[in-house]
């Protein structure tokens, strides 16, 4: 038993995969990250027809003609869409390996702290039928810790903050496990949401999700700079429905982000709140580490410095802290038969 897990594990090629709401990233034993594309797929409406998938599909936002729809089949973090899901797996699983025809890998992925037992079910059978031999679930801020370099394995306490882009998990961790955890409905998506309302409200004018994004990315902010900034953007008229040009502040953007700023703020404090005094001690000394990519919202760091008194680092690599977690795990099965939900 012992020689045929070995022989298992040696050629099979296992996968770890961050399932996110906004991307998806493949981390392959011994190789490392071998693919980060959106979440996205493009089919044909009316049916499961896939046209294209990941950085092709998300070209297609917001300009596909009547017959093709992108659509994200995963939603706050979990499945929305069981079949879109199951190709969109297979796809980047075959991605991963540059074959078609491989062994059937085992496969972690990770997954929101808050998720249902209807929902773990969801993604187990998405990723068997997409062609793994074996899934294991870990949680999110778990992977996020052990990729952000974390001690989680140790008696003290450790308190991660993974912004992804449909939620935010936040959550303290001690002896491998996680003593507290709250799934805030915030990330990312939401954000652009925010900047999408924000012009629509005040200037009458839509703008698209890529539009919102980019906006976001070089304007946004969570506390006022020395130095305003501003960029131009494009959008339709809602009153004579023709396009047009508008000019937009960093000034603006941060009050419309700042309702999802304090939501993430909100969840840090509820967090400490509820920490045992012998792990906040920890915390104290550790800080608060910021993964994700919501994480690089530019002075969330010392916004949540400034409301809770603690030092807080963003992760060395917040984009992929999730996946090089649960690459890690591939490595140490015992950890892995730890952290993973039954």
């Amino acid at each position: 038993m012992q020689l045929s897990r070995w022989l298992f594990s040696r050629f099979s090629n296992d996968l770890a995969i961050d399932l996110g709401t906004a991307n998806t990233l493949v981390y392959v034993r011994g190789k490392g990250i071998v693919v980060s594309e959106p979440s996205i797929v493009a089919i044909v409406r009316g049916t499961n027809k896939v046209v294209s998938v990941g950085k092709d599909a998300k070209e297609m936002l917001g300009r596909t003609p009547e017959n093709i729809v992108a659509i994200r089949p995963i939603k706050d973090g979990v499945i929305a869409d069981f079949e879109i899901t199951e190709e969109m797996l297979r796809y980047f699983i075959k991605k991963a390996h540059k074959r078609k025809h491989l062994l059937r890998p085992r496969i972690i992925i990770c997954v929101p702290s808050g998720i249902t037992p209807v929902e773990k079910k969801a993604v187990q059978d998405s990723a068997r039928k997409a062609g793994a031999s074996e899934v294991y679930l870990i949680q999110e801020p778990m992977a996020a810790a052990l990729g952000s370099g974390l001690p989680v394995t140790s008696p003290s306490g450790s308190m991660i903050v993974d912004i992804g882009g449909g939620t935010t998990e936040v959550a303290v961790i001690s002896l491998a496990g996680i003593v507290y955890s709250r799934s805030a409905r915030v990330g990312g998506d939401e954000m652009d949401e925010a900047v999408i309302n924000y012009i629509k409200r005040k200037y009458n004018m839509i703008i698209g999700e890529r539009t919102a994004e980019q906006v976001k990315i070089q304007l946004g902010s969570a506390v006022p700079h020395s130095e305003e900034t501003t960029m131009e953007i494009k959008g339709r008229d809602l009153v004579d429905g023709l396009p047009k040009p508008l000019m937009i502040s960093s000034e603006e953007i941060r009050a419309a982000l700042q309702e999802s700023v304090n939501s993430i703020v909100e969840a840090v404090h509820r967090a400490l709140e509820r920490t045992p005094p012998e792990l906040a001690a920890d915390i104290v000394d550790r800080g608060i580490v910021l993964a994700g990519g919501g994480g690089l919202l530019k002075g969330l760091d010392i916004k949540i410095r400034e409301e809770t008194g603690l030092p807080v680092t963003l992760a060395e690599d917040p984009l992929s802290s999730v996946v090089l977690g649960a690459g890690k795990v591939l490595d140490e099965l015992d950890l892995l038969y730890r952290i993973s939900m039954d």
